[in-house]
Formats: C-alpha cells, structure tokens, sequence
C-alpha cells in the first residue's frame, strides 16, 4: 500500500515537473520574443539623441556666470550642467516628490502605472500621474500626444533610456532638457535666470520651487506668477517630511518667493562670439572671465564713452600675469550701440601703436649694450637719410636721458636709438616674444616702424606688455582654462627691470626723490597713431596686465584724441578699480643691475675717469643711472661731427683764449674737455655751454685755426635738404642757426641776400613755402652752404 502510493506520488512529481517545463519554456519563448522585439525596435527606431533638434551653446565665465547664450531657432536658453553642480537638495526634492523609485525601476513603475489606471478608471479624471522620471526625459526627447498610443510610445522610449543610459546619465538629462518656463530649459538656466545664482547654490525652498515647475511651467513661473509658484512649492516642502528636517521645510515655507526678471546674458558678448567660432560644435565654453571684474571694466567703458562724440568706440582687456588668463575682455564700449561700431572687436583689429612700441626699443637696447637708463640723446631737429622725424609737441628739449626721452615719449631720441639698433632686427625682436607687426603688402620695416608705422594688435600688445612684469618674458594671453601656457622671452629680466622702473618711479632719479609723488604703482606707456585716429594706453602692474583702445573703428581722425588724454585716464581708473591693481612698492632690484653715476656727454662712468683729472672739463654733469651687467655704453658718435670725442687743446695763460704751441706769444696750458654733440652743443644753458666749449681762439691764431682740431665751417641747426613743415594752426616756421668755426666777422645770405645781424647766431623766419638756401661766410673766405625746403598748412 504505502509502495503504491509513493510510486503515484512520484508519478504525480514528474507529471507535475513536465508540465511546469512546458510552462517555463513558454515563458522563456515569449521572453525571448518581446527580447527580440525590442531590439529590433530599437534597431529601426533609435532613440533621438539629446539636443538633436537644436544646437544651442553657452559660453560662460570661470566661476559659471553666463557671458552670452546663443539659443537654438526655438529661442531655447539652456546651461549645461552635470549632477556634481547642483545642489543636494534639488536632487532630493526631485527624486522624493517625482520619482521615489528612480534608482530601482528600468524606467517604467508597473505600481504607479496599476495606481494611475485604476484611479483614472474610477474617478474619470487623472488623479496622480504614473509616469517615471525616465519617462519624462523619454517625452522630452521625443515628445508624444498624450494618449494611449502615446504612452506606449513613451514607455517604450523609457526602456531605450534605461539600456542606453545610466541612471546618472538619464538624470543629467532631465536638469538639461526639464521645462522652466518661457525660453528657459534645465535647472541651471532657470536658477540663473530667476535667481540670479548657480544651482550649486540653491537652498530648500528654492530647490523645491524648481522641482515642481517643469509640470506647469508657463503657469508656475515665478517672475509671473508668485502665489502660484508658492503654493506648488510649499506643496513640494510639504512632502519633503523625513528627507529634509522639521526646521529645514519651515524655513523653506516661510521663505517669499523673489524672482528675477528673465533677460538673456550680455557680459562680454564679443569675446563669446569669438569663442563659438573657435570651438564649433562645443555647447558650453568655459572661459578664464572673472566675471566680477568684467563687469567693472565695461562699466567704465560705459560711463566713458557716454560723455564721447558718436562713433568713438574703446576696447580694453585684463590679463593676469601669473597665468595669462584673461579675466576682462571688452571689444567694444557698448555692445548696444551700433553708432559705435558696437559689432567690431577692437581687441582683434590691427591697428597702429602709435609709440608704445618704444619701451621695447630701450629695453632691447639695453640688452645690447647700446644704453644705459641715462645716455645722452640728442632730442633736435635732425635728418636720418631724408626721415625727418618731430615731436607730437612740435618742440624740442635738447639734450635728453634715454628715461626723460621715454617718460615724455619723445620722437627723435626713439629714432635715433632705433636708427643705431636697426628697424630690422627690432621687428625681428619683437616677433620672437611674440608679438607680430602687420606692414602693407611689399613694405619692409624702416625707421618709422618705432613711430606707429606698422600695425599691431591690442592683444598682442598687452600679451608683450606683461614681459615687463614677469621678468622678461611674455605670454599668450589664455581665453580657456584648457589652453596652453605659451610664454617667449621678449628681453632680459634685468632690461624688463629698467624699462618698467622707468615708466613706473621716473627711474633712478625719482626713486631718490621722497615724496614728490612720482610712483604710481602702475608702469604705463599711451600712443597716438598719425591723425589722432588711434589713442593707446597699455599698462603692468605684479598682478595684471593692461590695455586700452580708443578710436573709430572706420579709422577717421579724432582731432584732439591722444593717449594721454582719453585712453590712460579709463587705464588708471581700471587698474584702480581691479582687485590688488596697483603696487604696493616698487620693484626689488635684480643682481645684475646696479646703479651708478655717469658722465655727461661721455655718457661713461664717473669711477672710470681716475685720479687727478679735471671732473668739470671731463664731466660736467653727472646723472644717476641703472646699468645692465656692469655695461656704461659711451654716448653715440657726432652724426655732424666726424672727430674723437675727447678734445685736447691750448690756452694763453694771459688772455685765457684757445692758441696753438706754434702762434702762441704767451706761455700757454694744455687741457681736456669731452665734447657735445655737435647737434647739441647749440641747445646748452650759457653756464653749461662755458664749461663745456673750448674757448674762443686768439686772433694770433686765427689763420691756421680752421681745421686744427678736424673741424671745417659749418651751419648747425638744420640740415642740408631738410624739409621742414608748419605745424597745424601753428606759427610761421623758424630756425636758429650757429655757424661753427668761423672767426672774426660772420655774415649771413638768404637766396643770395645778406640778410641783417652779423654773428655766430641767427634766427631766420620763414615767410612762405618753397625753397631756401641759407650761406654763412667769414672774413677768412671760409663758408657753409645748405637748401632747406618750406611747406606750409
């Protein structure tokens, strides 16, 4: 009995066990069929990519504030944003109020779905929605009517999202692609716009404000509707019990809802422009933009150049030293503003310096040997091969140190030193650190380049500039994070040291100075291209790098327009304006710098004249100068004068008059003295010029005196050949002229006529245009002859 009934049990089991079998196999068949079912939908209908109908890009500053959005044709503002940039509790509002699930389901609840059914079965009406977060960003993706069919559709589309797609992943679409209300999509857009902060920094009650207003964005949005958008979010805080604390939801209740007006962003617009063109394809720029201090900039941009005739644009731009990041960029004054060309990025334009390219001209110089801080230069009329350069004053200083010649920006000592250099290896020097001229097609640099006569942008000026705080060295201004460092020697750290001290204290000289006010704590250099067309001021502080640009961007002059009075003033308020813009003190001096007296005109040291010489014959003015690796460079040679510098000659110990050993009839002594320039030597005070020039000859000595010491008669004052031109609205023009090496009566022509007063001296006024030619003789036969040529306004 018992056998029989355990051979039925087992037969039952195995009946059992065969039907269970048909049963799993039918299942695993039908498994397997909606397997392949879905993939082959998936195969033929691929999930739409994220942002596939629009192409919308941001490019924002380095703390994240937007600079410019440049939306998709739909107008859509978007900021792309990953889950580590917004706040916790976004995330926890988010997940607890729509999808408490989320992290479980493979995108579709079947018990919220069962729930929805059965409560839209039996109240008719949608009481609570079934839809997952995946669901919403499948809607979003590939937006379906809201039927049945729909929702399959959406359903399916969910699945799609969940095998292609990390959780993490899905939720970085939804805060992209989540409606916000008019042109705003994802959470950081929104926060930004009606908040007017990062989503990183929303508290519990705004995050839940920007949970609930994806279901009704148009009549949710804060800007427009605050009690609605109150009462949703109190709704949401509400639900937030055993998430957040008792303390932190009633916080969040009492809070008032507060909302920006939504504007688009404008901060540094053309800078923007130029990055989308620079990274296509790119959504979201990060630039180096401090956005704080570009604010700054284009507000005194703003207020500058509202107080400036129409047309009249600036550009400026900030870099750090440290980094060559860009922190400010403005290429226009008003972006607004299409009188002002406000669509022209003046920061990328090539346009003339003018004459900030002079601190590299002494700084190259110095690293030469050509200059010490205090060489002699000869700021006079002069010609070099026909260039006949002048002063933007229209007057001349004489005798001038390479520092007083940089500090007040004179034009002939530049050319002159430029003319000793060569304009082809400045411009050579200047490309290797990294900063290109731009010259007319088949033009080659030439003596005018140091005047503005080339072309140059603000940009790579200000990247040149920041040589003069890093020790030499200048960098690529960086408009990305992600860009590499590029950094060129431009001059030698201690040359950097020199020119920057110059512009900075006044040099050696102002340094010594106690409280006249001569340190700035900022080192700047203006220019003013030919016709006012382009006023310049670029500066260094330790910190930052500065440039300035004010003009028309059509290139018409602005008569009245010069660096000094439109440009460096907006320079100075910005570096004030910036955060540790100025310096403190000046700059510690590097090792192979020392400061030494030297010798004017020898410009040679004091300690190199030895013992027991005459210092008021042989250095009749002493300067304090900074020199570069232990070089005192002598003055330059006479361009007038073909002889040595150090004179030796003879005086009557009687008459004190200059003899020579074999007509002298007293005993006479021999002495020293350097000699000026022969340029120069007209422009000396009279107490300079007595201890400085031998003395008149003896008439005993008068005969054979003529080329005694190499010289030959000859008019000082204007060259042979020289143009000379009146200056706008100026005067008549006029000359003083000497004649050198004449003795006894001296008498002038002009074209051919004496003319009244006889003397070394003359001063000839010059009536009309055309040409002159000017005749100095003396009673010995000897004369000079030269043709100059007048041109009048």
């Amino acid at each position: 009995m018992v056998k029989t009934q355990l051979v039925n049990f087992i037969k039952q089991i195995k009946r059992h066990i065969r039907l269970h079998q048909i049963g799993y196999g039918v299942v695993c068949c039908c498994g397997a069929a909606i397997l392949i079912l879905l993939l082959i939908a998936d195969w033929f209908f691929p999930l739409p990519p994220p942002g596939h109908d629009s192409i919308n890009v941001i490019v924002v500053a380095k703390d994240g504030t937007p600079l410019r959005a440049f939306p998709d044709r739909a107008h859509i503002w978007r900021h792309p944003v990953k889950l580590e940039a917004v706040s916790p509790y976004y995330i926890q509002s988010l997940i607890h109020y729509e999808d408490k699930n989320f992290w479980w389901h493979p995108g579709i609840n079947p018990f919220s779905m069962l729930r929805a059914a059965y409560q839209w079965a039996r109240y008719g009406r949608i009481i609570s929605g079934g839809s997952t977060l995946t669901m919403q960003v499948a809607r979003i993706l590939d937006p379906t009517p809201r039927t049945v069919q729909g929702k399959l559709v959406q359903m399916f589309r969910a699945l799609q999202l969940e095998c292609h797609y990390s959780k993490k992943e899905i939720l970085d679409l939804y805060m992209n692609f989540a409606p916000m209300g008019g042109v705003l999509e994802g959470v950081e857009a929104a926060s930004r716009a009606y908040l007017g902060k990062p989503a990183k920094r929303l508290t519990h009650a705004e995050a839940a404000l920007l949970t609930v207003l994806p279901q009704l964005p148009s009549v949710l949005r804060p800007d427009r509707n605050p009690h609605k958008a109150q009462a949703a979010r109190d709704k949401v805080a509400r639900r937030m019990q055993g998430v957040w604390s008792t303390a932190d939801i009633n916080d969040a209740l009492s809070e008032p809802i507060s909302a920006l007006t939504v504007r688009e962003p404008l901060l540094a617009p053309l800078l923007a422009q130029r990055m989308k063109g620079q990274y296509p394809g790119k959504l979201r720029i990060d630039t180096t933009i401090n956005s704080i201090d570009q604010q700054t900039v284009e507000t005194l941009l703003l207020d500058r150049v509202n107080v400036l005739p129409q047309r009249i644009s600036m550009a400026a731009m900030v870099i750090e030293n440290s980094t060559g990041e860009v922190v400010a960029y403005a290429g226009s004054a008003d972006f607004t503003d299409r009188e002002r060309f406000s669509d022209v990025d003046m920061v990328r334009a090539s346009r003339s310096p003018g004459s900030t390219l002079k601190p590299f001209l002494y700084g190259f110089a110095l690293d030469e040997g050509l200059i010490h801080s205090e060489s002699l230069l000869s700021d006079t009329p002069q010609s070099f091969s026909g260039y006949q350069p002048g002063n933007f004053q229209q007057n001349f200083h004489g005798p001038v140190s390479v520092s007083e010649a940089l500090v007040k920006s004179l034009n002939v000592p530049a050319v002159e030193v430029l003319d000793r250099l060569g304009p082809t290896p400045f411009v050579a020097m200047l490309r290797r650190g990294g900063l290109k001229l731009e010259f007319p097609k088949g033009a080659t640099p030439n003596l005018s380049v140091i005047l503005g006569g080339a072309g140059a942008r603000l940009e790579d000026m200000v990247g040149a500039y920041s040589a003069l705080a890093r020790k030499g060295i200048a960098i690529t201004p960086r408009f990305v994070a992600a860009d590499p460092l590029q950094e060129r020697r431009m001059m030698s750290e201690g040359a950097a040291f020199i020119v920057r001290d110059i512009l900075e204290t006044g040099g050696p000289v102002g340094r010594a100075v106690e409280g006249n006010g001569s340190y700035r704590g900022i080192a700047w250099k203006t220019g003013t291209s030919f016709g006012f067309r382009d006023a310049w001021a670029v500066g260094v502080s330790q910190r930052y790098t500065v440039g300035v640009w004010v003009g028309r961007p059509d290139g018409t002059p602005n008569p009245g327009f010069f660096g000094a009075n439109v440009a460096a003033p907006l320079l100075v308020d910005i570096f004030t304006a910036l955060p540790d813009g100025r310096n403190l003190s000046p700059n510690p001096v590097p090792a192979n710098v020392q400061q030494e007296k030297i010798c004017w005109p020898s410009g040679t040291r004091l300690s190199d004249l030895g013992q027991g010489v005459d210092i008021e014959q042989l250095c009749p003015l002493q300067r304090t100068a900074w020199t570069l690796n232990g070089i005192a460079p002598p003055t330059f040679p006479d361009r007038l004068q073909a002889s040595t510098p150090q004179l030796t000659f003879f005086v009557d110990q009687q008459s004190g008059k200059r003899v020579l050993p074999d007509c002298a009839k007293h005993a006479y002594q021999q002495k020293q003295l350097i000699r000026w320039p022969a340029g120069l030597e007209l422009w000396l005070d009279a107490d300079l010029r007595q201890k400085s020039l031998p003395p008149e000859w003896d008439n005993a000595c008068a005969a054979s005196a003529n080329y005694s010491d190499g010289n030959r008669l000859k008019i000082m004052g204007l060259n042979d050949g020289e143009v000379i031109r009146q200056a706008n609205g100026g005067k008549l023009p006029e000359a003083k002229l000497e004649l050198r090496g004449a003795h006894g009566e001296i008498n002038w022509m002009l074209n051919g006529r004496l003319i009244n007063g006889n003397g070394r001296n003359q001063t000839i006024k010059f009536s009309s245009a055309g040409r002159y030619d000017i005749t100095a003789f003396d009673n010995l036969g000897n004369y000079d002859r030269i043709a100059v040529s007048v041109q009048m306004q």
